[in-house]
């Protein structure tokens, strides 16, 4: 039962000694608003009217922005008032804990504040590996989904660890798994996943608020469009004004060898045996931690010509592909793959699924593509030969068939 006050507030049940307390205002619309109660003590004043000395009391009230349905009408509601709340409780206690310690230095908590946001920066910032771009859109998708979450958006520029809890987390997955096509989700959640494992390490939270959440995802299935031979044919067959000659060469590269944009990216001339026509380099990816890093690769007269010669034959440690940036690549190859009519979704790792389903449309065998394409086992190589089977079904289906031959009864 809630005792609402003459100005429409109640407060909402806590201990005695609770500084500040949590309360909660009736709005017009059916909602109420919660706020912070503080009280900072009192001073001895003098009465305007009485002239007399009296306790006045110093107190403040801050809302929080954070909105109950005061009548909940179904359980999405109640979900919400109960996430709502729990916010609300932990930032009550934070606030208790800076009053504590501002007052007489004692804190139940050891850690100062963290700004998680800031945190995922830094982590961002001293990180080396090759999803380091996953990293960064994690974060942003993350701040996004904050901002866009009435129960969250208060915390858009600033939020404690403490307060990301397992159903903050759901949220987040749930939110990925309806803006993200394809493996977008499962990837950019496992990049999540482990900033917040970095974090316990690092002692800025106690406890995963991840553990039990996951996104699943069929592992077996290609889901990147392939470009065809006929279609790759097309694109070096397009130019555009101020095409980079440097992307368009990387990417006829990696459609005909497999080869990653992490890996493209850094082979120098000092990779290629020119000798034995064999192109030699460690995965990105995989390096330090696979027995199939390494990868040989042989070379084509058409690949020898695209990789070149180094301007200084003697500096065998440049690039072969200078490239630019990966948002600067991505932005040209949809220029280009525009240009050339080609209406799908082409990112750089399709050039890789491309060489994989061409290269076995045209007899290799599985064995042959795993190693080709550097991989350990034959696990992550069977989504090509799936893929194949629905290549070969698709065409299959597109024959038209006489109505005459139908079946007679």
């Amino acid at each position: 039962m809630k005792n609402y006050r003459a100005d429409k507030t109640y407060m909402i049940r806590t201990e005695i000694t609770d500084n500040p307390k949590l309360g909660a205002k009736l709005l017009s619309d059916g909602r109420e608003s919660l706020f912070l109660d503080f009280s900072y003590g009192y001073s001895m004043a003098v009465s305007s009217v009485s002239g007399r000395l009296y306790p006045k009391k110093h107190r403040h009230r801050e809302y929080l922005h954070l909105y109950l349905y005061a009548s909940p009408k179904n359980m999405e509601q109640r979900r919400h008032n109960r996430e709502v709340m729990e916010i609300a409780k932990k930032l009550r206690f934070e606030h208790e804990q800076q009053l504590l310690e501002a007052s007489s230095g004692y804190r139940l908590k050891g850690e100062g504040r963290v700004n998680f946001l800031d945190w995922m920066a830094t982590y961002y910032d001293t990180y080396t590996k090759a999803d380091k771009p996953h990293i960064k859109r994690a974060r942003t998708h993350f701040i996004r989904f904050i901002s866009e979450s009435p129960a969250y958006s208060r915390y858009r520029k600033s939020i404690s660890p403490e307060l990301i809890t397992p159903r903050m987390v759901e949220g987040f997955a749930d939110y990925l798994r309806e803006i993200c096509k394809g493996e977008g989700a499962h990837s950019l959640f496992a990049r999540f996943k482990k900033v917040i494992k970095a974090a316990v390490e690092a002692g800025v939270m106690k406890k995963n608020p991840c553990n039990g959440i996951v996104i699943k995802t069929d592992s077996g299935a290609l889901r990147k469009a392939v470009l065809s031979i006929e279609e790759i044919h097309r694109l070096l067959s397009t130019h555009y004004p101020g095409e980079n000659p440097d992307i368009r060469r990387a990417f006829i590269f990696s459609c005909y060898t497999g080869v990653r944009w992490c890996d493209v990216k850094t082979l120098t001339f000092s990779n290629v045996d020119f000798s034995n026509r064999l192109l030699c380099f460690d995965q990105a990816k995989t390096r330090g931690s696979s027995k199939a890093s390494g990868v040989v690769l042989p070379l084509s007269d058409s690949l020898l010509k695209l990789i070149g010669a180094p301007k200084d034959n003697s500096d065998r440690n440049s690039l072969i592909f200078p490239l630019p940036g990966h948002s600067v690549c991505l932005k040209a190859l949809r220029r280009w793959t525009h240009r050339a009519g080609i209406d799908k979704h082409i990112t750089w790792h399709c050039a890789r699924h491309s060489f994989a389903v061409n290269i076995l449309n045209n007899g290799a065998n599985i064995k042959t593509l795993a190693s080709l394409l550097g991989h350990s086992g034959l696990q992550h190589t069977e989504k090509y030969t799936r893929a194949i089977d629905s290549l070969k079904k698709a065409a299959i289906d597109s024959l038209p068939y006489p109505e005459s031959e139908g079946s007679k009864n």
